[in-house]
């Protein structure tokens, strides 16, 4: 049996273990940021500044730290009040 051919091939279990490393990387990227399908933040379900606030909550702290004014917050009230 002639093994001239093997000195070319003595490298050959590099590119799939590259390519393991890589999956597994990008696996863990996906699921440290939460982004299902999509590994880059496309789907990114990350907490925010308000998280489990309600939209009422969130109209009354904008009125109480001052962003909106008194006639904003009355509109916005109406506004959530009524059914869409």
């Amino acid at each position: 049996m002639d093994f001239a051919w093997a000195p070319y091939f003595a490298g050959v279990w590099i590119f799939p273990l590259l390519c393991l490393i890589f999956m597994v990387a990008m696996m863990i990227m996906m699921f440290r940021r939460g982004g299902g399908c999509m590994p880059f933040g496309g789907g990114h379900r990350g907490r925010t500044a308000n998280d489990g606030e309600t939209p009422r909550q969130i109209l009354d702290r904008r009125y109480a730290s001052g962003q909106i004014s008194k006639e904003q917050y009355a509109a916005m009230r109406r506004d959530l009040n009524e059914p869409i």
